[in-house]
């Protein structure tokens, strides 16, 4: 029972970051299932999709209740994507336990960095904010998306999301709404394929259930949240912390078998990084923050200077 508690957790804070960032709900759950299990990596991945049905259909529905949903993408994007998370299933279905667990750590350490480095450093580009996006480019990136969630027990977020955020033809509250709703298609396609691949053996409905109740509380919170939390904080906290839980399957006995000795000193390196990591993230927003501010105050001043008409004509000279 703690433990199911601890999933439940898990889902809560996972929908949180995810609904907030449009990522991590299936990296941060298969992280921690991967390090309280001893469960194959399709089976893990496979309890994580299940849970991420209902989860992601909450979530859908509560960013479309806040207009933050555009379903021309989701469309777009959410049918490649089911594509390549029905096979993406398929092939981690078919691989040994002993080739899939690295496998899976690894592209999820991948994922984690990817997070903690975007948010960390990056700002968001909405110069081509309102243009529209190619089939051309939500095609690709919606079957490399869903394989990528589906082999690595998640990163549909970790992929989509940057990518339409770097485009900057949708507003980032739009982005995080259409990535999450595109989600359910996703998680309903690579479940199917679990299933008729793993016949349901070995899958833990009491995790999976425990996730879906933390997720399904969180998603109205979190769809309302998108537009107060700053980005660059959550996802460099949370990308950390993917990080260093990966990192432990990675060096201990299921990966390179490193000596304790040599395990924490890669640890503290994580751990150190991770901290200037937040760290900078923080001072990045306050100064993006005070910024934001000046802008504002000057752009008030100068309202209030011109009067309600607006700029005044200067006087005709008179002789």
């Amino acid at each position: 029972m703690p433990t199911l508690v601890i999933v439940a957790l898990v889902g809560l804070i996972g929908q949180l970051v995810d609904g907030s960032l449009g990522m991590a709900f299936g990296v941060t759950a298969s992280t921690l299932l991967v390090a309280l299990t001893s469960s194959s990596p399709a089976v893990i991945s496979a309890t994580v999709h299940l849970a991420e049905i209902g989860t992601s259909a909450a979530s859908g529905a509560s960013h479309w209740r806040f207009g933050n949903v555009d379903w021309k993408v989701v469309r777009r994007i959410g049918i490649p994507g089911a594509i390549g998370a029905f096979v993406g299933a398929t092939v981690l279905s078919n691989l040994s336990t002993e080739v899939a667990k690295p496998l899976m750590s690894t592209l999820l350490l991948i994922l984690g960095l990817y997070v903690l480095l975007r948010f960390t450093f990056r700002g968001i580009d909405t110069r081509n904010l309102g243009k529209p996006l190619r089939s051309r480019f939500l095609a690709p990136l919606g079957l490399f998306g869903g394989f990528i969630d589906a082999t690595g027990g998640g990163g549909w977020g970790p992929v989509g999301t940057p990518a339409l955020l770097a485009s900057g033809r949708m507003e980032p509250r739009k982005v995080v709404g259409t990535i999450d709703t595109s989600e359910f298609l996703i998680a309903l396609s690579a479940s199917l394929g679990f299933l008729a691949n793993l016949g349901g053996e070995g899958i833990d409905f009491g995790y999976a259930g425990a996730l879906l109740l933390g997720g399904v509380i969180a998603a109205p919170i979190a769809a309302w949240l998108v537009r107060r939390v700053p980005p660059r904080l959550l996802g460099a906290s949370v990308g950390g912390l993917i990080v260093l839980t990966n990192a432990r399957t990675l060096v201990g006995k299921s990966g390179m078998a490193l000596d304790p000795g040599a395990q924490r000193v890669v640890y503290l390196l994580i751990v150190a990084g991770w901290i200037a990591a937040v760290s900078y993230a923080f001072l990045q927003y306050r100064r993006d923050a005070a910024i934001e501010s000046a802008e504002s105050v000057t752009v008030t001043a100068q309202r209030n200077a011109d009067g309600p008409g607006g700029p005044k004509e200067p006087a005709a000279a008179t002789s």
